[in-house]
Parts: C-alpha cells; structure tokens; sequence
C-alpha cells in the first residue's frame, strides 16, 4: 500500500512562475499528487499551455497574470486567487529572474541591480507576505517554500546582484520559519544548481561553459524542472509539517565536487 502521507487531496497550492521550468515541474507533481493548483504567470500563452497540460491530472487549475515585482498586483492577484480557488494551503515562490547585460559590479547599472532584486526578494516579500496573512487567519497552518538558488552559498561572480537576491531569500526563509512557526506554518527554500530552463538556454548553448561545467556536475547531466516535483510534494504535504527553515540544495551534486 502507498504511504498516504503526501496525498496532497484537498489542498490548494500557488505557485509564482509555474508555468514552465521548475515551476512547471513542481505544478504537474502537486497536481498528480492531488492538490488544486494555481498558476501566476506574467506570459499568457505560457499560461494557458500550462493550464491544458495539468488539467490532464483531473484537478481544478486556474492561471493568471501577476508581475510578482509589483506589491499592488501581488495584493489583488492572491484576492483574486482566494475568490476562485477558495483558499490556500501551499505557496511556492518561485518567480524569478536571471542577470543580464554587464554583471560585473564594475560596470553593473543601479537600474540592473534593482530590476532583478524587485522580481527575486521583493517578489517573494509580496508573495508570502500576502499568502501568510492568509493562511495565519485560517488557522488551518500552511507551508510556505522559496526558490533559491546555489547562488545564495557560492560566489556568485559577474552576477552579485543574483546571488544577493537568493541569499535575502534564504535569510528571509530562517527568519519567517521562526516568525511563523505559532501559526503551523513551515518556511523552507530550495536551492537549485545547474537547471535546464529557458532562463538558462544562453549559459547551456555555451560550448566552453558546458565543457567547464558538465564534469563538476557528478550525476553529469544538467537538472530539469521535473527533478523539482518530489521535493514540492514533500514540503507541500502534512507529513512534513515539522521540517522548517531549511534549504533543499538539488543540484546534483554540484556544489559538493
């Protein structure tokens, strides 16, 4: 018999950019878990492919558009949530966004610097704070879970504006799994390594990056949004109700080679 303890029936679960790479992955995996899933996107179409592609696990799916960077939509975007989906029981923050141009702090913009920290930090602010107003007034508990990145714990060079914004997110982790604890509601971050996602495709059409970075990677492949559904079950469901304030590195065993 299947251990029922991540039988994710009845639960609702938002996630931020779920409608393609690791969000993806973690959505289809809720789904097929049970949960009813809500996708905030800021790409229509990559919405709606989304929607038709979980809709196939038989559970209730809504999308919509939210720019995560922006506290008024981020407000009217979880209202909007809670009047269609009812309630919500799991909130996955996993919007983000990559450096691009000139990332060396010598030459990298103010304008730069705060475009990536809006959607990456303060996106998730906006985002858990709204969901754990939420969920501390149901009084039912909940589980709140942060996209990282291995960006947070190495030195992230050309690109600190990045790593700034996922170590803020795991410091911002510790802190609310404490904060929240009193509510029943667990806190967590994951901290992916190398994944394959169209944020990533210029790094990976790179030929000398993909030779430098391929034989530090032990498992010797790159990660794909479907490594990401296990752990999203896992801290979505009521059998790790006690596991907080940690971050889940999934890399492959990148940053331990």
């Amino acid at each position: 018999m299947a251990y029922k303890g991540f039988d994710l029936t009845g639960k609702v679960s938002l996630i931020t950019g779920g409608n393609g790479g690791i969000g993806l992955g973690m959505a289809e995996a809720l789904a097929e878990a049970g949960a009813d899933v809500c996708i905030w996107g800021t790409n229509p179409a990559k919405n709606t492919a989304a929607a038709e592609k979980l809709k196939r696990h038989g559970r209730k799916v809504h999308t919509q558009i939210v720019d995560v960077g922006d506290e008024q939509q981020v407000e009217a975007g979880f209202a909007e949530t809670l009047a269609i989906m009812g309630h919500v029981d799991n909130c996955v923050a996993n919007s983000g966004v990559s450096g691009r141009g000139k990332g060396a702090i010598l030459e990298m913009t103010t304008e730069e610097w705060r475009r990536v920290l809006r959607v990456n930090l303060d996106g998730v602010f906006f985002t858990f704070r709204a969901a754990a107003k939420h969920m501390a007034a149901r009084g039912k508990g909940g589980s709140l879970v942060a996209m990282a990145s291995t960006a947070a714990i190495e030195g992230a060079a050309r690109s600190s504006h990045y790593g700034a914004s996922k170590g803020g997110v795991t410091a911002m982790v510790r802190a609310l799994a404490v904060e929240l604890a009193r509510y029943k509601i667990s806190v967590n971050s994951i901290l992916p390594g190398w994944i394959e996602t169209e944020m990533t495709a210029n790094a990976f059409g790179n030929e000398k990056f993909a030779a430098n970075v391929m034989p530090r990677i032990p498992e010797r492949r790159w990660g794909v949004g479907a490594d990401f559904g296990p752990i999203a079950v896992y801290l979505a469901s009521d059998a790790t109700a006690y596991t907080t304030g940690r971050d889940f590195v999934i890399d492959g065993g990148y940053t331990l080679f």
